[in-house]
């Protein structure tokens, strides 16, 4: 799939679900967020850049940890995810964050301009992660550090007949490679190629809890990555689609709500 596709499917794909995103999933991805802010071992006065940054489930903690001497820049492909994390700093007075729309795989700043690189559960949408990390390590000043989260291995992710079931009804192409960076060392192994060292890698397994078949649906179709191809169903569709999804998860019923395993892999890497 062309490259530039796949950024702008991203892009609006995102600023669909963005209004929804949080509502769904703050709860679920916070053990991966939580595992990734404890590797970055960010310090007080630390420049850190958070990538693919969406509502700011990293960026904010991060700017607490480094305090008002510190500052924390946050950069997503989608608008309404800047626009939302923007507003949300604002509220809380948080005067030592900055946001911007940019590509993961073309970071707009200057090389050894920052203590950190962040990304939490974007990387694996990038269409080219090599490059992404090479841009990471370009603008990590030297011993600096970058840590990313990504979902691990498909057959551990409860909720993973989300693609194929939406892709059965519309073309979708949201990221025919969702899983691979979760698969084995795959995630260790890119951050070598891109050129860092002391590669660390934890695989930690959770629980994604809902409530009931409306908060698991809304957050597979409405809050996540089909949230593009997800506007076109019509009605007989969207109906057909929630059903063949809520029989996929079926296993996981937990009386009135759902108990879906999942999987999540965090590396950190450091500049030489």
């Amino acid at each position: 799939m062309d490259d530039r596709l796949q950024r702008r499917i991203q892009r609006y794909g995102w600023d669909r679900s963005a209004d929804h995103y949080e509502g769904y999933w703050r709860r679920q991805l916070e053990p991966a967020q939580a595992l990734l802010l404890r590797m970055a071992e960010l310090e007080e006065g630390e420049r850190v850049l958070d990538l693919a940054c969406g509502t700011g489930l990293v960026t904010l903690p991060a700017a607490d940890a480094v305090g008002p001497s510190g500052e924390v820049v946050g950069t997503d492909i989608s608008q309404r995810m800047v626009e939302l994390v923007t507003e949300r700093a604002t509220e809380l007075g948080v005067r030592h964050v900055s946001f911007d729309r940019m590509d993961a795989e073309d970071v707009g700043f200057p090389d050894a301009s920052f203590d950190a690189v962040l990304c939490g559960l974007g990387l694996m949408y990038v269409p080219d992660p090599l490059r992404s990390l090479q841009e990471m390590l370009r603008v990590l000043k030297p011993g600096g550090r970058a840590v990313c989260a990504v979902w691990g291995a498909r057959k551990n992710c409860g909720w993973a007949e989300i693609f194929p079931i939406v892709d059965s009804r519309v073309s979708t192409e949201v990221c025919p490679l969702f899983f691979q960076l979760g698969t084995g060392e795959a995630l260790s192994m890119t951050y070598e190629a891109a050129g860092f060292g002391e590669v660390i890698c934890k695989r930690i397994t959770t629980v994604l809890e809902y409530d009931g078949p409306d908060s698991a649906v809304g957050a597979a179709f409405a809050g996540g990555p089909v949230a593009m191809a997800y506007a076109r169903f019509d009605d007989e569709t969207r109906e057909a689609a929630h059903a063949e999804y809520r029989a996929s998860i079926e296993p996981f019923r937990s009386n009135a709500g759902y108990r879906i395993p999942g999987e999540f892999v965090v590396v950190h890497g450091m500049k030489k």
